[in-house]
C-alpha cells in the first residue's frame, strides 16, 4: 500500500474511532505511518483527504453491494417489478454498513461547508454514481431511452441517499418498502 492510499485507510480508521471533530491531521498521519507533510502532498488539506476518504469508500462499497441487488432483480421481471425488488430490504444494507454510511452523511455536511474544491468533488461524485446507476439501468433493460435510463439513474441516486439518511436519523423505524415505492411511482404515472 503506497502514501496515498494509506493515508485515505487511516483516515477512516481515525473517523470511526474519534469522529470527525476529534480526528487530526497529525492522528492520520500517524495511524498512516506517514509525514505529516504527505496529506498536503497527496491531498493539499486533511478537508480533501476526508472527503475523499468517504466519498472513495462509502460509494464503493453502497456501489458495489446497489449494483448486485439492481442485477440481481432484474432477470425475467418487469421494471416495476426489478424497482420494487432493489428497494425491498435495503435498511439491512445500511445496517450492515453503519459506520461508513454515518460517517458519510458526516461528511457530506462538513465538505458542504468546507472549501468550494470540496463541494467541487462531490458534484463529481454524485455525476458518476448518477451515470453508473443510468448505465446499468440501460445495460439491464435495454428498451429504455438514455434520457429514460438518466432520469432512473437519478431516483435512484436520491432514494440511496434519502433513504440513507432516514434510517441514520431513525434506524429503528421501518423504511418504505420497495412495492411501497414502487407503488408511489406507479400512481403518479398518467
Amino acid at each position: 500500500m503506497g502514501n496515498r492510499e494509506a493515508l485515505l485507510a487511516a483516515a477512516r480508521t481515525c473517523v470511526y474511532q474519534r469522529g470527525f471533530a476529534s480526528t487530526t491531521a497529525r492522528d492520520i498521519a500517524t495511524a498512516a505511518g506517514v509525514s505529516l507533510a504527505s496529506i498536503g502532498y497527496h491531498f493539499g488539506s486533511k478537508e480533501r483527504l476526508l472527503t475523499e476518504a468517504f466519498t472513495e469508500a462509502t460509494g464503493q462499497m453502497l456501489g458495489d453491494e446497489l449494483e448486485e441487488r439492481i442485477r440481481s432483480a432484474a432477470p425475467d421481471r418487469s421494471r416495476a417489478e426489478a424497482f420494487a425488488d432493489t428497494w425491498s430490504g435495503i435498511g439491512e444494507l445500511f445496517g450492515r454498513h453503519r459506520d461508513g454510511i454515518v460517517a458519510s452523511a458526516e461528511n457530506l455536511i462538513r465538505s458542504h461547508r468546507s472549501m468550494a474544491a470540496d463541494q467541487q468533488h462531490m458534484a463529481t461524485v454524485h455525476e458518476t454514481a448518477i451515470a453508473g446507476f443510468a448505465a446499468l439501468v440501460g445495460e439491464l433493460h435495454p428498451p429504455l431511452s438514455e434520457t429514460q435510463a438518466r432520469a432512473i439513474g437519478k431516483l435512484y441516486f436520491v432514494l440511496v441517499n434519502g433513504l440513507a439518511l432516514q434510517w441514520i436519523s431513525d434506524p429503528t423505524s421501518p423504511l418504505p418498502t420497495g412495492e411501497e415505492l414502487a407503488i408511489a411511482i406507479a400512481a403518479l404515472a398518467p
